[in-house]
């Protein structure tokens, strides 16, 4: 037991003067900007006499909630994201390879971080001729115990083997944020589907509305050919115009169940399985207050920013691997133990033995480290390129969404006035096609207003709360940064 300890003492006298080659990393620079679009981005401004017909505002104040879905007032929804999220397959793969990552950095640093410990037990069976030794017709047949304890430790003089945990940290890190940024994505898609499917059955009512209209405005003009006060031209244009409504709704109904059967599949769960909620524009409420991160803090939250500036990380650590390989290795390893002829005479007096061997190499000629270590500068240089593609394509992101809402706030506005004003015209002119004042192409031509803004109503309503979720994602969700 005393060798074993003089043995482990000489292996980590080294360590005190173990250095690292390679660059460290650095955490890039924010971007040195204060908004996202030319021009300040403001309030957006609606009426307030019709569904999400509320002004939204952009508070670089609020906070982005983690559960930010739960902004839009839905509990049905808020049961829907919190399923998806304990059951989605790619959730529960992404975790899966998350728990990859950070068991392979634990293995390698088990064994590089700390000397390797073993223990060896043996029995040997031998037989000496003793003609070889010289006396004839003399054979020796005997048994050797062997009991001893191994020590090796390989010493990471330049930090080849601390680049390399580091590499697998961020690689870690990395798979960390690709977690986060497919739950947020999940959120996202699950809220986005559901607003989907709501506008779909809004569209759908519509046309069934519009189609009981024309159905009704039939009868009247069955009835006015019979009193010869139209023709039959007249009544085949309104079954036309019937016939037409009556086909788009099958078309709108095969997108509703679309949507049912991704919303199905984005909780885990088979299309014909029954049990989830089915979502109307009644269900939301619009935000009023809109979470607007600043560029500098953007950076630090979203998850796609993060695993890429985590990816820079690890090739940078991979590049400081690959110089080191091109520097002195040290290996020291000894063991202890003892050597005898009976299991009896075992640690016994004059069976310990003990030996320490150091093993010091250095390549000379091998033209292949140079050209890993250009290849490992090469992928850094490509990940820190990558990492400004992904910064400015997140800053688009969000300055694609400003915009949007802003713009979802005119139209909106806009639909809402031209639905009123269409279903005035309609009512009008359907009394006086009823008392015989208006032609029948005044009624079709009110009829198709009145359907075609409606169906644009929705479809404004729907797109201001969609992009109101794209602003969430776009926020980054309620992310946090794991390295602080």
């Amino acid at each position: 037991m005393k060798h074993l300890k003089r043995l482990l003492v000489a292996l980590g006298l080294p360590l005190l003067s173990a250095c690292t080659v390679g660059p460290d990393a650095l955490r890039p620079e924010p971007p040195a900007i204060a908004q996202y679009t030319v021009g300040a981005v403001p309030a957006q401004t609606a009426s307030s006499g019709f569904a999400f017909g509320v002004a939204q505002t952009f508070d670089p104040a609020t906070t982005v909630r983690a559960d930010w879905w739960r902004m839009l007032g839905s509990p049905k929804l808020d049961r829907l994201i919190e399923l998806a999220l304990e059951k989605n397959p790619s959730l529960l793969a992404a975790q899966a390879t998350l728990r990859q990552a950070q068991e392979t950095y634990s293995a390698r640093a088990g064994s590089t971080l700390y000397p390797q410990l073993g223990a060896n037990l043996s029995d040997q069976r031998q037989q000496l001729n003793g003609a070889i030794q010289g006396q004839p017709d003399n054979t020796n047949l005997f048994s050797l115990y062997n009991a001893s304890v191994n020590v090796s430790y390989n010493f990471d003089i330049f930090g080849g083997n601390r680049r390399v945990l580091e590499a697998l940290a961020s690689r870690a890190e990395y798979q960390q944020y690709q977690l986060a940024g497919a739950r947020l994505t999940l959120a996202a898609n699950v809220a986005t589907s559901a607003i989907t499917q709501a506008k779909l059955a809004g569209q759908i009512q519509a046309n069934e509305v519009s189609l009981k209209a024309q159905e009704e405005q039939l009868i009247v003009a069955n009835h006015r050919l019979r009193l010869g006060q139209t023709s039959e031209d007249d009544v085949f244009a309104l079954q036309t115009e019937i016939e037409q409504t009556r086909a788009g709704i099958p078309v709108l109904r095969t997108r509703w169940e679309q949507s049912v059967h991704l919303l199905a599949v984005l909780v885990g769960q088979s299309p014909g399985q029954a049990g989830l909620p089915h979502f109307t524009l009644e269900d939301f409420t619009i935000p009023t207050h809109l979470p607007l991160v600043v560029p500098s803090e953007l950076v630090r939250r979203r998850p796609d920013i993060q695993s890429s500036e985590a990816l820079m990380r690890a090739t940078n650590a991979e590049y400081g691997a690959a110089l080191a390989r091109m520097y002195p290795q040290l290996t020291l390893s000894g063991s202890a133990g003892s050597l005898a002829l009976t299991t009896g005479t075992l640690f016994g007096s004059g069976t310990l033995f003990w030996q320490i061997l150091g093993q010091l190499t250095q390549p000379l000629f091998n033209p292949g480290l140079p050209a890993e270590s250009r290849a490992a500068l090469a992928a850094f240089e490509a990940a820190a390129s990558n990492y400004q593609v992904v910064v400015l394509e997140s800053l688009r992101n969000v300055a694609d969404v400003l915009r949007a809402l802003e713009n979802d706030a005119q139209t909106l506005n806009a639909q809402s006035r031209a639905n009123a004003a269409a279903s005035a015209l309609l009512l009008s002119v359907q009394r006086q096609y009823t008392y015989g004042t208006a032609s029948y192409l005044q009624l079709l031509i009110a009829q198709m207003q009145a359907q075609r803004t409606q169906f644009d109503l929705v479809a404004a309503q729907s797109q201001r709360l969609s992009d109101t979720v794209a602003l969430y994602q776009a926020m980054g969700g309620g992310v946090l940064n794991i390295r602080e």
